[in-house]
C-alpha cells in the first residue's frame, strides 16, 4: 500500500526529475568558484558570475575521456555535456575506460583521441598521473574534467576541490558528534577506489575535518588527543553497488561504527545493507546477539546521486555534498570553446560545492546537480553546421 509520505516523496522526485529536464543550459550567468593556486589541495577562491557562450564560432569537434558512466556523478556529467554541446551545436565524441582501473584503455583511448581530426580533449583521467604513461607528443589542447591531472601541459580544470568535498563531509560529522555531546565517536571510511579519481583527496580531507592526522590509520594512536572522533576502518572499492555490499556485510560483522562515510554507491549499498542487517537483529537471527544495533549508524556521501537524495528525504541518509556535475559538464564544453576560439586557460574553475541534509528542497534548487530519471548515457553528438 502506498502511504501519503511515499506519495509525496514520488511527486516530488518526478517534479525534480521534470525541472532537471529544462535545467539552466542557456541561463544567463552561472555562479562559479575560481580557485588558486592550481591544481593544490589549499585553495583560496573568488566566486565569479559566468556568462555562458549562446553559439560557437564553428563547428568544433571534442573528445571526451571519462573512467566510466557507471554512476549517478558522470551520468551527470554526460548529461551537462551532451546539453550544451547540443546548445552550441558542435561535435562531441565520448569513451569510458570502464573503470578507474581501465588505465591501458584509456590510453589508448587518448591516443585515438591525439591521432584523430578533434580540436581538444576533455580528460576526465583514472590516473592524476596518466600523462606520465603516454608516450607520445601531447598535439591536441587537453582540459582536465573532474580528475586532476599532474602535468604541466594541462592549465584548465573542470571541477571542484574533492579535498573540500572530503572536509565538507567530515565537518558534519565533527560538529553532529560535538552537538550530541558524545564521548568518542567511531567512522567508517569507504570512499572509492584507493588514490585513484579524488578519493585520495577526499579521504586527507575528512582526516582533516575530523582533526586527525592525514596519515591516520584505523583506529591508530596518531589521531590527535584533543579529538572525540576516531576512523575505525578504511575500505576500498571500485565504484560498484555490489563489491560494496561485500565490503559492508564484513564491516558490520566486525564492529558496529556510529558513522559510514562513503562515496554514493557505497552510501547507497549501505541503506539496503543496513535494513537487512537490521532486520536480522531485530528478528535476533544475527550471528552476534550481543552486537550494538546498526539502527544507530549514520549515513553521511561524500557527493550526491539520486538514490542518496532519496535517502535525505526519508532520513536514512544524514548529509551529502555536493557538486552540481550537470553543470560541471557543462562548463567543460562552454571552456574548451572559449579556449579553442581564444580565450587563456581558466586554471581550477567550477561550480560552489553544497552541503546538503533532510530540507534540501527548502533550500536549493538542485537543476544543476544531477541528470533527469530517463536520461541515458549519450556518446556521441553530432553539429549540423556545415563545414
Amino acid at each position: 500500500m502506498t502511504t501519503l509520505a511515499g506519495l509525496t516523496l514520488s511527486i516530488l522526485l518526478f517534479s525534480l526529475s521534470a525541472n532537471l529536464a529544462h535545467a539552466t543550459t542557456n541561463s544567463a550567468v552561472w555562479s562559479l568558484e575560481q580557485r588558486s593556486p592550481f591544481n593544490v589541495k589549499d585553495q583560496e577562491t573568488k566566486t565569479q558570475a559566468y556568462h555562458p557562450l549562446k553559439h560557437a564560432k564553428q563547428a568544433w569537434k571534442i573528445c571526451t575521456l571519462v573512467p566510466h558512466l557507471k554512476d549517478a556523478y558522470w551520468i551527470g556529467i554526460d548529461y551537462g555535456l551532451v546539453q550544451h554541446a547540443k546548445a552550441l551545436n558542435i561535435t562531441l565524441d565520448l569513451f569510458e575506460a570502464g573503470s578507474y582501473y581501465g588505465k591501458d584503455k584509456q590510453l589508448g583511448q587518448l591516443s585515438h583521441c591525439m591521432n584523430g581530426d578533434y580540436d581538444a580533449i576533455l580528460l576526465g583521467a583514472v590516473d592524476p598521473k596518466l600523462l606520465s604513461s603516454f608516450h607520445q607528443p601531447i598535439t591536441k589542447p587537453v582540459i582536465a574534467l573532474v580528475n586532476r591531472i599532474d602535468n604541466r601541459k594541462v592549465t584548465t580544470r573542470i571541477g571542484v576541490n574533492w579535498y573540500q568535498m572530503g572536509w565538507l563531509a567530515g565537518n558534519f560529522i565533527k560538529q553532529d558528534v560535538e552537538q550530541g555531546n558524545a564521548g568518542q565517536a567511531s567512522v567508517a571510511l569507504l570512499t572509492g577506489p584507493e588514490k585513484m579519481g579524488g578519493s585520495e583527496w577526499v579521504e586527507e580531507g575528512i582526516k582533516a575535518a575530523l582533526q586527525l592526522s592525514p596519515d591516520a590509520k584505523p583506529a591508530s594512536t596518531n589521531s590527535l588527543k584533543s579529538s572525540k572522533i576516531t576512523i575505525s576502518s578504511i575500505r576500498y572499492a571500485d565504484n560498484n553497488r555490489n563489491l560494496y555490499r561485500d565490503q559492508l556485510h564484513y564491516l558490520l560483522k566486525d564492529q558496529t561504527p556510529d558513522y559510514i562515510l562513503g562515496s554514493a554507491v557505497a552510501i547507497e549499498a549501505a541503506v539496503g545493507q543496513l535494513a537487512i542487517t537490521q532486520a536480522s537483529q531485530a528478528s535476533k537471527l544475527t550471528s552476534q546477539p550481543e552486537q550494538e544495533p546498526v539502527s544507530k549508524i549514520k549515513l553521511v556521501s561524500s557527493y550526491l546521486s539520486p538514490a542518496v537524495l532519496r535517502g535525505l528525504f526519508r532520513n536514512r541518509v544524514a548529509f551529502s555534498s555536493d557538486d552540481s556535475v550537470v553543470l560541471q559538464g557543462k562548463l567543460a564544453i562552454d571552456v574548451v570553446v572559449r579556449e579553442l576560439e581564444g580565450a587563456k586557460s581558466f586554471g581550477d574553475i567550477g561550480p560552489a560545492i553544497q552541503g546538503l541534509q533532510g530540507d534540501v528542497l527548502k533550500k536549493y534548487q538542485l537543476t544543476d546537480s544531477l541528470a533527469p530519471a530517463e536520461f541515458y548515457p549519450i556518446y556521441r553528438v553530432k553539429s549540423n553546421k556545415k563545414l
